[in-house]
């Protein structure tokens, strides 16, 4: 099973990231939904604790505003290392929407992000599987101070002092 990082640590991924052409039932496993599938079929699925929702990078997280409430879990994916629409996804559902739930990084994520990924609301990375988990995990530590303001520091350095 797949490695994913969550609260500082490495722990098994037992969500099952289902593809984005699946147009047939689920089975009653832990499941992250393309948002198209979780559209079509909105009232069955929230009936449901184990569902999460994920983003590809050129669908917004505005279409899940009303559902907010009701997800335990989103992802985004980063479908290369370069695309970086994925934070800003992040930014808007953390700051502007006020997403509590648990927000994970899917795709191409490897260590020289966490940190950022980390800073813009993600609290779960599902690590590429060529890439050693354990070893990214110090990638949530790359730096000790940070100068902006974020999603995990609300203010910039300078009035942190």
């Amino acid at each position: 099973m797949p490695k994913l990082i969550k609260d500082n640590s490495v722990l098994e991924n037992n969500w099952s990231l289902i593809d984005k052409d699946h147009t047939g039932e689920l089975k009653e496993e832990k499941a992250i939904v393309p948002l198209q599938y979780f559209l079509a079929q909105t009232e069955v699925l929230l009936e449901r604790e184990n569902i999460g929702v994920w983003l590809d990078s050129d669908e917004g997280p505005e279409e899940l505003v009303p559902f907010l409430d009701q997800l335990n879990l989103i992802a985004i994916n980063f479908p290369a290392f370069a695309d970086g629409r994925g934070y800003s996804y992040a930014r808007l559902l953390r700051d502007r929407y006020g997403y509590t739930g648990e927000l994970r990084a899917v795709g191409d994520v490897l260590h020289d992000q966490l940190f950022y990924l980390g800073r813009c609301g993600f609290d779960s990375f599902a690590v590429r599987e060529d890439k050693d988990a354990e070893v990214a995990l110090s990638g949530l530590n790359d730096f000790s101070v940070s100068y902006q303001a974020a999603c995990d520091k609300s203010a910039p350095l300078f009035r942190r002092r």
